[in-house]
């Protein structure tokens, strides 16, 4: 049960079974366990809570009209997750947060039980004579009488028969839900209300402006005989195909080397250049099309990338952009496959579905936005992959799309993407791209994920993905081919002698007098050139390309360009006539000093882009007359941001939790100085003083995140009336106050502790 609800054992660990039946039936932990259960069990609980929350298990299979054995499995789950569970009596139990899951159960509404019990004994005795009932002499007895006659159906529909037409009418209209207010006892009661009202098919409070309800067993009786609540104990049957286990693992490896190419590749140009954000936070469109554009890849697995790498922390916000961190230059170190496996772990852990790109008005939505997670992505992400291994062995579906029922069953809480086709059809997407899904099949990626078994992972990636290519095929039509992924010594090496064409499964460098200049700009010589080339060639160079680089190096340099505003000279006269005489350079306001100098009156900067933009060479200046080298800067972000969508990894609670809380008394006193029982610490005791809406579980737990620093989401009552959840960290008491970062507001906040209604842990 503690694996399965493992929010409810988050430190400080409870000290006794008392304290953790409290954290169980927190309705913040149970409104947690409903994403993870299937339909069956949802349809279970649905049908426990319109008999009224318990109810003996002959009941419940009556309602359902099932056999007991197709309700085992789905009562072992609910009673695993400590929401359903029997009694010693035999009858069925859930857990109170549950039962208010569902304002009107199965559409059922309150049972008769509940709507008379405020009645009085005389009132009770009347209803019971109407009925032709014995009535009995003590109140008790009269409304087990009147129970009895409204809970036998073949009784309750003879009654429901007799009545007159307009009541009949009266009570159908009812049930669709026309809540036309009648007054229990006032003078606009009409006679077909009296009648439903003296024979309780209606029930309302005298004197009440609420509306006369409609007991849960007449809305059954009026349904018919043959009426039961749904239960679905199977999932769907889809069509499959056979495969093989090699054409899992071939699929699923394909995807992984080619996500993990484009992911190099997509945040190789972050660091080069940092991501523009938003204003109102995240990343735009416009950015995404254009590095979806450098990359030469789609809008998802941009969205795919940046999210993992965000969540990885190899990406952060910095001054309204998106960089790379000092994390970024360890992960491009490694091999192809701890990439992969990094990289695809945080999308397993991910709070959101990072594809969806609309909103449910169809608007877009910006990349990698602090927003707060989505319990119920990651019920569907999770969903699809156990839906999937759930599968006959060797067999995939025939087309993706018939994995959108089957997450539905397994998850019917999950959410789906306004831009989706058909169900989940961009979380579907999102598994194929990574490979976790391969021909409709989970991949030995997606078992290991299941079992949330990162070591396994990394060993199926290393064995499934090769190792990064030290070496680039270089052919004479002056372009690098690199099969699969290069090491970063080699990419880092032909991003900066070439352009990059092609990404993915195979990448290709195009090198041209642009990109070698590129090269010379930043010092290097035309030897050094050739040499790391031919280190990294699985071949001697060809012949064209040593012709180019030696080309690219004797023009290289002739112009030299001084800080003046500026000055261009050269030894070379002819070309500094010719530079003067040129139209499109006139706009630099080029003046002749002496054949071997012009004066420039543009920058320096601008200068340089001009030439070079119209195939000129030249070279700037330091003060003191020496070339001046342009390598490229490497920006790293340094302000990392506090990111509440990043979920730490699940870990499952140690035995000795579950040891230590059996052997515990059953019982505790509660802390209480009025009786001489100290708090356990000081912080808890004046929280206990001024966080009067929270139990001794909660102030527990506000006082252990206030001393290890740790974030705790909290309900918030404003002084508006407006409850909100908010995920807060950095907390600093200050009685009667708490400051914190509040994560929904993005900013520092105050906080008043009698306000607080309830903590979680994040």
């Amino acid at each position: 049960m503690l694996d399965v609800r493992p929010d409810c054992a988050c430190a400080p660990d409870p000290r006794t079974l008392g304290e953790l039946a409290d954290r169980l039936q927190r309705p913040g932990s149970v409104a947690r366990a409903l994403p993870l259960l299937p339909l069956p069990c949802l349809q279970v609980a649905e049908a426990l809570a319109a008999l009224g929350a318990s109810a003996p298990r002959t009941e419940l299979e009556s309602l359902l009209g099932t056999e007991s054995a197709r309700l085992d499995t789905a009562l072992r789950t609910l009673s695993a997750h400590a929401l359903v569970w029997p009694g010693p009596d035999g009858v069925l139990h859930m857990a109170t947060a549950l039962r208010d899951a569902w304002e009107t159960p199965l559409g059922l509404g309150p049972g008769l039980d509940e709507l008379l019990s405020g009645m009085t004994s005389e009132e009770l005795r009347r209803i019971a004579t109407t009925l032709g009932l014995t009535p009995g002499t003590r109140k008790r007895e009269r409304l087990d009488a009147v129970l009895a006659h409204h809970r036998a159906p073949d009784r309750l529909r003879v009654l429901i028969d007799s009545a007159p037409p307009r009541a009949r009418d009266l009570l159908e209209r009812r049930i669709r839900l026309e809540r036309t207010p009648v007054m229990y006892g006032s003078a606009s009661e009409s006679p077909a209300e009296r009648w439903l009202l003296d024979r309780v098919l209606l029930v309302g409070r005298k004197w009440s402006v609420e509306p006369a309800r409609v007991p849960a067993e007449v809305t059954r009786a009026l349904r018919g005989p043959g009426w039961y609540a749904p239960f679905d104990p199977a999932p769907p049957e889809i069509p499959l195909v056979s495969l093989t286990a090699s054409d899992v693992e071939g699929e699923a490896a394909a995807a992984a080397v080619s996500f993990t190419g484009q992911a190099g590749a997509l945040l190789g140009e972050c660091a080069a250049r940092p991501v523009a954000a938003l204003k109102s936070g995240g990343v735009g469109a416009r950015e995404l099309a254009r590095l979806g554009k450098v990359v030469g890849c789609d809008e998802p697995v941009v969205r795919l990338v940046l999210e993992t790498a965000y969540a990885t922390g190899l990406m952060a916000y910095e001054k309204r952009a998106l960089s790379v961190t000092e994390a970024y230059d360890g992960w491009a170190g490694q091999d192809p496959a701890d990439q992969f496996t990094s990289l695809l772990h945080a999308w397993w852990l991910l709070g959101r579905t990072p594809s969806g790109s609309r909103d449910d008005d169809g608007k877009a939505l910006p990349a990698v936005g602090r927003t707060s997670p989505c319990t119920s992505c990651l019920a569907a992400r999770h969903g699809l992959v156990t839906a999937t291994a759930g599968l006959s062995e060797s067999h995939g579906v025939r087309d993706p799309a018939d994995l959108g029922p089957l997450v539905t069953w397994h998850r019917p809480l999950a959410h789906e993407l306004p831009q989706d086709t058909t169900p989940f059809a961009c979380l579907i997407r999102e598994a194929e791209l990574l490979g976790v899904l391969a021909h409709g099949a989970v991949s030995p990626f997606g078992a290991a994920l299941l079992h949330d078994d990162e070591d396994l992972l990394r060993t199926h990636a290393r064995r499934l993905l090769p190792s990064a290519a030290s070496k680039a095929h270089i052919g004479a039509d002056l372009t690098a081919v690199v099969m699969g992924t290069p090491t970063s010594r080699l990419a880092a090496l032909l991003d900066s002698l070439a352009d990059r064409e092609v990404h993915g499964t195979a990448s290709v460098w195009r090198f041209g007098p642009s990109s070698l200049r590129r090269a010379l700009d930043a010092g290097r010589t035309p030897a050094e050139i050739q040499a790391d080339l031919s280190d990294a060639a699985d071949g001697p160079l060809p012949q064209p390309l040593t012709y180019l680089i030696a080309d690219t190096a004797r023009k290289h340099g002739r112009l030299r360009l001084a800080t003046t505003a500026c000055a261009i000279h050269s030894d070379d006269t002819a070309l500094l006539a010719e530079i003067a005489a040129h139209r499109k350079l006139s706009r630099l306001g080029l003046r002749s000093l002496a054949p071997t100098v012009l004066l420039c009156r543009t920058p320096l900067p601008t200068a340089l882009d001009a030439l070079r933009a119209e195939g000129y060479a030249p070279v700037a200046e330091a003060e003191d007359g020496a070339v001046r080298l342009e390598g490229a800067q490497q920006a790293r972000a340094t302000q990392l941001l506090p990111r509440p969508r990043q979920r730490p990894r699940r870990t499952a609670p140690t035995p000795g939790l579950a040891l230590r809380l059996l052997s515990a008394p059953d019982h505790e006193p509660h802390p209480d100085p009025g009786h001489g029982i100290p708090f356990q610490t000081d912080t808890e005791e004046i929280l206990a003083c001024y966080a009067k809406a929270l139990n001794l579980t909660d102030i527990r737990q506000l006082a252990h995140a206030i001393h290890e620093h740790e974030p705790i989401t909290v309900e918030y009552l404003a002084v508006s009336g407006n409850r909100t959840i908010r995920t807060v960290s950095e907390l600093e008491l200050d009685p009667p106050l708490l400051s914190a970062y509040c994560h929904l507001r993005e900013d520092q906040r105050v906080f008043t502790l009698s306000r607080i209604q309830a903590v979680m842990p994040v």
